[in-house]
């Protein structure tokens, strides 16, 4: 199978990059997802470049994470897309000058009661399409991850699904379980429709009622069913370990070995 389990820096947030990486690689990281958010990265133009250089270093593969928190394609405020849209294509110049394999790209939020999706959805896929045209060259797969829960998501589960149809293959589908059951969306299912142009998948649970990025087997997902889909994919696909701040790093390693276990990886 064409799988490899990296983890996500998350549980490390707010720490300095370099040891991170290397608690990470300690815990039998085979890859690493740097999120680009919390106090280490607030002086985003100087610490890409510190880090252009210093991951290097490292006999480590990585994927980038943009800052997640601040940013929205799809807001009703145009200086708050074009400043998102910059930020991603930072993160994917960046991506390109550590040789990681993806970027994750969210498509955008829906927060105000005024908002109208059909819009949001057309800014969406308008700069999927320049995101696009900026990795191609540098050879970056993009990852849309389907992002927002609880009214806040543009896309209903069918509409994600069919939210790539038209853009370039250089963006493919990134799964997120823990947001995808605070939907009530059918994950396996949704593996399945997207197999062939799935990229990734973030792993992590929730109780169902908040966002908590829990272990696997620590919330209220059902994982035999997500394993039998996984288990036909038959594209390259990155599995993320997407665990909480301040998770044991203990954490990462039991849940690697689950995938290991329930994969035959």
């Amino acid at each position: 199978m064409n799988k490899q389990i990296s983890y996500s820096d998350l549980p490390l947030l707010t720490r300095p990059v370099e040891e991170n990486v290397e608690q990470l690689l300690e815990h039998g990281a085979d890859k690493i997802e740097l999120l680009m958010d919390g106090i280490q990265w607030d002086d985003m133009d100087e610490q890409i470049r510190k880090m252009g250089k210093t991951l290097r270093r490292y006999r480590a593969a990585f994927s980038v994470h943009p800052p997640a928190w601040d940013t929205n394609l799809t807001s009703e405020n145009q200086a708050i897309r074009t400043a998102s849209y910059e930020e991603y294509k930072k993160a994917i110049e960046f991506a390109h000058d550590i040789e990681a394999e993806h970027v994750v790209i969210h498509p955008g939020f829906s927060f105000s009661p005024a908002f109208d999706k059909a819009t949001a959805q057309k800014r969406a896929q308008d700069y999927l399409e320049q995101l696009c045209r900026v990795a191609k060259p540098l050879g970056i797969k993009l990852a849309v991850e389907n992002v927002g829960y609880k009214g806040a998501s543009i896309y209903s589960e069918q509409e994600y699904l069919r939210c790539l149809d038209g853009i370039d293959a250089t963006a493919g589908y990134l799964i997120d379980t823990g947001h995808a059951r605070l939907n009530g969306w059918d994950i396996p299912g949704m593996i399945r429709s997207v197999k062939d142009r799935l990229c990734s998948v973030h792993i992590h649970d929730n109780s169902g009622e908040g966002d908590e990025h829990l272990p696997i087997g620590e919330g209220s997902i059902d994982w035999q069913p997500i394993y039998d889909a996984l288990r036909e994919v038959e594209a390259p696909c990155q599995l993320i370990l997407e665990y909480a701040p301040g998770t044991d790093l203990n954490q990462l390693e039991k849940g690697k070995q689950l995938l290991q276990q329930n994969l035959a990886l």
